[in-house]
């Protein structure tokens, strides 16, 4: 796969910062939190008790890491992303809540600062697709989880049925772009570089052997929602 330039991703990410969390809601039509949903009760049923590390990478204005919050009781969230912007806006979210939520750093998810086998999982929502080198992206989150520890991998998917496939394809290619770019007010090509970004990634069964490829045992996928998101889950030996 092509890396992609890091500065420009990041660039587009930052100038639809303010709106993005808008945005998101809106063109999913509110699926995304039911999405985040999944994954968090995944990580659940994995961690089980106790008091669990979790990172979630590429966390954007942090709704990922909040949920995994509220779904794991007693989880300790840290949530990183290389948009400064984002970063910013998750901390505001946390402060409204009394500092009593997941923290949030800037950082790289392919040089992050943590030791091997901090983490008891790793996850990433709509974010894998934007890491520059996606196997450079699934090794480090395998290798600062601990051995047993799980990655979860949430990414939109182009449908294999193919009238899912067309009105997905017409929606992201015509819809999706014109009003990201009216509403985000950003004259870049972030609504456009998504649709891009999704078809451009690997599909549910390559993505399954890049994990298996980055060291996880075990590697399943579910697809969500007529086949345009899937959720990918592997163990670290």
């Amino acid at each position: 796969m092509a890396i992609r330039p890091a500065a420009r991703v990041r660039s587009m990410f930052d100038a639809v910062a303010a709106r993005y969390d808008f945005l998101n809601h809106l063109l999913s039509a509110g699926l995304d939190r039911s999405w985040r949903e999944v994954l968090s009760e995944g990580v659940k049923r994995h961690v089980g008790g106790g008091s669990p590390e979790i990172l979630d990478l590429c966390c954007g204005t942090g709704d990922q890491a909040f949920s995994l919050q509220g779904a794991v009781r007693g989880a300790r969230v840290i949530g990183a992303d290389f948009s400064l912007p984002m970063v910013d806006l998750a901390r505001r979210k946390a402060g409204r809540r009394g500092g009593r939520g997941p923290a949030f750093f800037g950082g790289d998810a392919m040089r992050l600062p943590f030791r091997a086998g901090t983490f008891d999982a790793a996850t990433v929502s709509f974010g894998l697709r934007n890491v520059a080198d996606v196997d450079a992206g699934l090794r480090e989150m395998t290798r600062v989880v601990r051995p047993g520890g799980g990655v979860f991998v949430l990414e939109f998917q182009m449908p294999t049925a193919p009238v899912v496939r067309d009105a997905y394809g017409f929606y992201f290619r015509r819809v999706l772009p014109a009003v990201g770019a009216f509403i985000s007010r950003s004259p870049d090509r972030a609504y456009s570089y998504l649709p891009d970004s999704v078809m451009k990634f690997p599909g549910p069964d390559e993505l399954a052997r890049k994990m298996e490829g980055a060291g996880l045992k075990s590697v399943s996928y579910e697809l969500l929602t007529f086949g345009t998101v899937a959720l990918h889950v592997g163990f670290k030996a």
